[in-house]
């Protein structure tokens, strides 16, 4: 398929997405608070034509596109919230709300699939089937992705694409790879219990100041001696409070961390590792160690066939590709491959500064590529699978 008029289209609706992305970095919010930005985007999918389905939620947006024929349905899903980070780009369009901005660029993936949604709108004779938009809030909570499936945004669907912003890769270049991207994310506390005393005395009290910090020390080398290291994770302890005053030894100590694996058996494997370490070198200074686990995201696993079809859509687009690097930060995105085959990529956009950065910044100039991209996936897979589904129909 030839993709000549879909990069001359995206390069006259550039000025229009620059446009929409600087309105919504102006005026950020946070997560489940997204209220002007829900309005906003409504209001531009509504000013191009593409109707709006409704969405038992106060923030958020569904959408859908319908092609010149019945068909499968996919989904392409944007992130709306901001961060409550003080921006200091000093950008002409630099945030307006004190404390609080678009440091992770989730307002250009907002505008990059808005102007996908407008491509696909102006060519719907081009394909067959549906496209829905999901634009989600509270990505930044890990709990949006979550609330739009309770609310039916996967109902009917059949495969999804999402993207991250890549400040690292220059604009025009895009990382894919099947298999395991984003890591899993879970938390954790460990309360270590001993027996206050006088400081003067410590041979009367149950140090737990001491005994946890022997756990802090082992569990950062359990993942080495434990786990194979061809199966990555992370343990980090973010968090160690204990006392009130210098001469006093406290009854307990309070540890808080948070774990993050790309392989799911290594996930089911952790919570009972960091028990046992724990409740072992507890025990050893005569206290008690108490975990509390808080199951989180899955990890963003990306499905080959669906990494088949961005492939397809970038190579007649003639974006770089190159491998994508695995990252240990976490994406709700995850619970949506939970549901239907998806596939997430890094979008190169020559940053100044990683993500969550207050000085981070991106070239507007890759919303271009990164609004025919998910215009071409989507037709790319809505012919794929309808060819598939027209198969299976013709078997005796």
């Amino acid at each position: 398929m030839t993709s000549e008029w879909l990069v001359k289209e995206a390069e006259q609706l550039l000025p229009q997405l620059i446009h929409i992305r600087r309105e919504l970095h102006r005026y950020p919010e946070l997560s489940m608070l997204e209220y002007e930005t829900t309005r906003k985007v409504r209001a531009y999918l509504e000013e191009q034509g593409i109707r709006t389905l409704p969405i038992d939620l106060p923030v958020g947006v569904l959408a859908e596109i319908e092609g010149s024929g019945p068909g499968p349905t996919i989904a392409l899903r944007a992130d709306l919230d901001a961060l409550p980070v003080k921006e200091e780009t000093g950008l002409p369009f630099a945030s307006t709300i004190d404390g609080r901005m678009h440091a992770c660029g989730h307002d250009f993936h907002t505008a990059a699939v808005l102007g996908a949604a407008i491509l696909l709108q102006r060519n719907s004779e081009r394909f067959h089937g549906r496209v829905r938009l999901i634009f989600q809030p509270a990505e930044e909570k890990g709990t949006g992705a979550l609330e739009m499936i309770k609310a039916g945004a996967l109902d009917g669907v059949q495969a999804i694409f999402g993207m991250h912003n890549k400040p690292e890769l220059p604009v025009g270049t895009i990382g894919l790879s099947p298999g395991a991207l984003m890591a899993s994310v879970d938390g954790f506390g460990l309360k270590v219990t001993g027996k206050g005393g006088h400081a003067a005395i410590p041979e009367r009290a149950i140090d737990p100041i001491v005994a946890a910090s022997a756990i802090v020390g082992s569990l950062q080398t359990a993942v080495s001696r434990s786990i194979s290291p061809f199966d990555r994770a992370v343990v980090s302890i973010c968090s160690f409070r204990s006392g009130s005053t210098w001469n006093v030894i406290p009854d307990d100590a309070i540890l808080e961390g948070t774990i993050r694996t790309f392989n799911p058996t290594i996930r089911e494997r952790l919570p009972q590792l960091i028990e046992r370490i724990s409740n072992g070198i507890a025990s050893a200074y005569g206290a008690v160690a108490e975990l509390r686990w808080h199951t989180g995201i899955p990890g963003v696993h990306n499905d080959p066939v669906m990494v088949q079809r961005v492939r397809q859509a970038a190579e007649a687009l003639q974006l770089t590709i190159v491998e994508a690097t695995p990252s240990t930060g976490g994406e709700d995105f995850a619970y949506y491959q939970t549901k239907v085959p998806g596939c997430f990529i890094w979008m190169g956009t020559s940053g100044t500064e990683e993500w969550h950065h207050p000085k981070f910044t991106l070239n507007e100039e890759a919303l271009a590529p990164a609004a025919s991209l998910f215009a071409l996936t989507a037709i790319h897979a809505l012919h794929s699978l309808g060819e598939h589904d027209l198969a299976i129909k013709k078997q005796p």
